[in-house]
């Protein structure tokens, strides 16, 4: 069997560019003799490989001087506890709830401090992102958190939280490197980046450095300092070295392909092919209010049950894979990340419609 078309929410597809150099280096990492898996990430061939991939990075994301890259595990699940740690001085932040990633951030952060959620779309199955323009943001709020991309629900944020002032929080774990980002809006930038840029094991934090010191609530974990991170320069302890190592090669691909503004450009015109489909189609509709449709994760459903299941099956074995859509909600969701061929979206819609018509 060849490639399938993965529409996968995360792990999910990687450029097949990036997964062929990787077989070719697996071995013999540009004649050291061994693989990235084997080598010492103290040695001089890694040190080059982690140094490359924060400057990429910088480089893609135009992050500035003031801000530390770090390259940590735990996933971004982790960092629901490792935010409140670091910043709740005050021990107050508020919480924009738009799905499921946000309101377990929401829930984590509630054993360190006092956590207000100012702002929820759960009313209507968080089907929307709610008018975040004039909220009650906190007197002495530490710091506003949202989750900018919401995998499950397929919503984004299109205009960022009024925060008044005070330090945005954003989890960007499925639209990272998707579209440019303006880095100064944001104390901290993070995800993980299993859904668009790498192999699951990876988080990335871009974090401003006046929020990084050792003035951090009592019982935080050495390796859960920001600190402890940016002091070692991601190396603290053995890093996810190789697969930091395919994140290094994703950013150089995607400096290749011409960067953040032609990868908006390209992700807006794949979510275009399938939005249109399911605007005109009688069978399959979107969830989501259309000014706030994620263009990286497309939920959507037939209305039956028992239709969505054959769905899912007969495009499974028509080498869509990965569309049954989480089990919180039901129905169907495409995932169309950076490394989705445009061709394979026409290909699921041409599906589709010949579905539509053989069950109408």
């Amino acid at each position: 069997m060849g490639r399938v078309y993965n529409f996968s929410a995360g792990p999910a597809v990687l450029p097949e560019e990036v997964l062929k150099e990787a077989a070719e280096e697996m071995l013999d990492y540009k004649g050291t003799g061994m693989s990235v898996m084997e080598m010492s990430h103290r040695s001089k061939a890694y040190d080059t490989i982690i140094k490359e991939a924060e400057q990429d990075l910088r480089d893609l994301m135009n992050i500035p001087d003031n801000y530390k890259v770090l390259f940590l595990q735990g996933g971004a699940s982790q960092q629901f506890a490792a935010i409140p740690m670091n910043l709740m001085k005050n021990k107050v932040a508020d919480y924009i709830i738009t799905g499921q990633w946000a309101k377990k951030a929401y829930q984590e952060a509630q054993k360190y401090g006092k956590v207000n959620a100012v702002a929820s779309s759960e009313d209507e199955t968080f089907s929307y992102i709610p008018d975040c323009s004039d909220l009650p943001i906190s007197e002495d709020a530490d710091y506003v958190y949202i989750c900018e991309n919401n995998t499950i629900y397929g919503t984004k944020f299109k205009t960022l939280p009024n925060t008044k002032g005070k330090t945005l929080v954003s989890d960007v774990s499925s639209c990272f490197l998707s579209e440019p980002v303006d880095v100064t809006k944001y104390g901290i930038i993070y995800g993980g980046v299993q859904k668009n840029i790498g192999p699951a094991g990876v988080v990335i934090v871009i974090i401003r450095e006046d929020l990084i010191s050792d003035d951090v609530l009592e019982g935080t974990p050495t390796m859960l300092k920001y600190k402890t991170q940016a002091d070692n320069d991601s190396l603290y302890n053995t890093p996810p070295c190789y697969g930091i190592y395919i994140c290094g090669k994703v950013f150089k691909w995607l400096k290749k392909m011409g960067g953040l503004e032609v990868m908006k450009q390209k992700n807006e015109e794949k979510a275009k092919v399938l939005y249109d489909f399911l605007d005109q189609s009688k069978m399959f509709k979107g969830t989501v209010r259309k000014e706030d449709r994620s263009l990286m994760n497309v939920p959507f459903v037939t209305g039956d049950k028992d239709l969505d299941a054959k769905f899912v099956a007969e495009a499974k074995e028509a080498g869509f894979e990965n569309l049954k859509g989480h089990r919180t909600v039901g129905g169907m969701r495409a995932s169309i990340y950076n490394a989705m061929p445009k061709e394979g979206v026409e290909k699921l819609v041409a599906f589709m419609k010949e579905f539509e018509n053989k069950n109408a």
